[in-house]
């Protein structure tokens, strides 16, 4: 404890003590109003992330710059910003963009999650980000072998740090599912194991409660869904009924889901009438 003064000056203490509860009142005041303002720009990546509009993620990404030097939330601030950049690239291998700007996109967004790492290292949502990245780059980078074996390497490594450390997280779960898709089933891989890992996804979303503070990561259901569908679609044993369910599902959730209302349903409800 710091001994503030004596008791033979009560004036000066009764002083010194009211300037510091208002200076704490002034710093508290000051972060709330930042969380305000904070909030609707995260809203607003949100929305656009999911109506595919990479011109509002953009802007979300440069609304949040002011807010970088607030040392209580730049670890969050800087996962959106990421998270905008992140998604801008996602949307735009639906919409053919080129791919060097899609790179360009994950690269930054790989800075930003980077940053909020280093001022949070117990922040997993920034190493689910993270992994995505680093996938979807390996993808973009897969005729240099080199290059895509050393990223593959990267997202491998930090996939089994994360599961480490939140093998329950719906996020990382999320991005686990392209990995197992994608890994022969002889190395624990494969179609059936990818469903498996989407379905136990939405299993700790029904038993999670969401979280009350508006920054803090709690999208996942959704995509789960989403992700679920594709896997019905395209696996080998196709369940276009469970594909519809699933696509129609998450439109329940996110009504103008651009890629699950525009690309992904259509796609399911013309497999299902050539089917027919």
């Amino acid at each position: 404890m710091i001994k503030i003064c004596s008791n033979k000056n009560p004036t000066v203490a009764a002083v010194l003590v009211t300037n510091f509860v208002l200076v704490c009142f002034v710093q508290t005041t000051r972060a709330e109003d930042a969380d305000k303002q904070i909030v609707p720009i995260v809203e607003q990546i949100q929305h656009a992330d999911y109506a595919g509009d990479r011109a509002a993620m953009q802007k979300g990404y440069d609304d949040l710059r002011p807010f970088l030097e607030d040392k209580k939330l730049t670890s969050r601030v800087r996962y959106w910003r990421g998270f905008a950049q992140w998604r801008r690239a996602i949307n735009g291998f639906n919409d053919s963009v080129d791919p060097k700007e899609l790179e360009q996109d994950l690269k930054t967004a790989l800075d930003e999650f980077k940053a909020a790492m280093e001022k949070d290292p117990t922040f997993i949502d920034a190493k689910v980000g993270t992994i995505s990245c680093l996938g979807y780059l390996a993808f973009i980078n897969r005729k240099d072998q080199t290059r895509a074996k050393e990223l593959v390497g990267q997202t491998m490594l930090l996939a089994k740090e994360a599961t480490e450390m939140a093998a329950d997280n719906p996020r990382l779960i999320w991005v686990l599912g392209p990995i197992l898709w994608n890994t022969p089933p002889e190395r624990g891989g494969g179609q059936d194991k990818a469903i498996e890992n989407y379905q136990r996804g939405l299993e700790v979303c029904s038993k999670m409660k969401a979280s009350a503070d508006p920054l803090e990561p709690s999208w996942g259901k959704p995509e789960l869904m989403m992700s679920l569908a594709y896997c019905y679609l395209n696996t080998n044993s196709r369940d276009l009924i469970a594909a519809e369910r699933n696509a129609r599902a998450a439109l329940e959730i996110v009504p103008y889901w651009h890629y699950v209302r525009d690309i992904l349903l259509p796609q399911v409800l013309a497999a299902k009438a050539n089917a027919q």
